[in-house]
């Protein structure tokens, strides 16, 4: 049996891959990858982000804030699943294949929520000096796709193994009763 895969979200899962390891990068390899380091080149866009998100800056990394580095380490770990569900529900035909895309997204939603509640907890300390135009720009909108966009596919992948249950239950229900004759 075919798995069920749904191209907007294969594509997000392969359109963010990148997305997240360079955004790894940057993180583990602070402060070398920030402005005035030497590898800053490949992370150039940051120099306006780190001083947007001050949890990405220089103070945070001064005070040995984990937070970070933290939510990086989980990134790598939602991005390995995202390249799981990908090669198994596109290449190996492996039926549990949206348990692993389902699994992710609530990963990344989950991990998204904490960044934010975090943010809320402590009257954004990190965000909060921005004016309301460079907050919605740089923090709200880019940070609200990995909340909306991870939820439309909790919903999504959601229907598809209820669905794929029910109907693997009517079918044990069936074989069941047939051998009970």
């Amino acid at each position: 049996m075919a798995v069920k895969t749904h191209t907007w979200i294969s594509l997000w899962f392969l359109i963010t891959v990148p997305v997240i390891f360079w955004d790894v990068g940057y993180c583990f390899m602070r402060p070398r990858s920030m402005e005035g380091g030497d590898l800053h080149w490949i992370w150039a866009p940051y120099s306006i982000y780190q001083n947007v998100d001050l949890v990405y800056g220089v103070e945070a990394l001064k005070r040995g804030d984990g937070f970070t580095n933290a939510q990086s380490l989980l990134n790598v770990v939602e991005t390995l699943m995202n390249i799981v569900y990908l090669y198994t529900a596109h290449v190996a035909a492996w039926p549990p294949a949206p348990l692993v895309g389902f699994a992710a997204a609530t990963m990344t939603l989950s991990k998204t929520v904490l960044y934010w509640a975090q943010e809320y907890y402590c009257n954004y300390c990190a965000v909060g000096h921005n004016t309301l135009s460079d907050l919605i720009t740089y923090w709200i909108v880019p940070n609200g796709l990995w909340l909306l966009v991870p939820s439309l596919i909790i919903v999504q992948l959601g229907k598809d193994l209820a669905a794929d249950l029910t109907l693997a239950s009517r079918a044990s229900v069936k074989v069941a009763s047939g051998k009970s004759r």
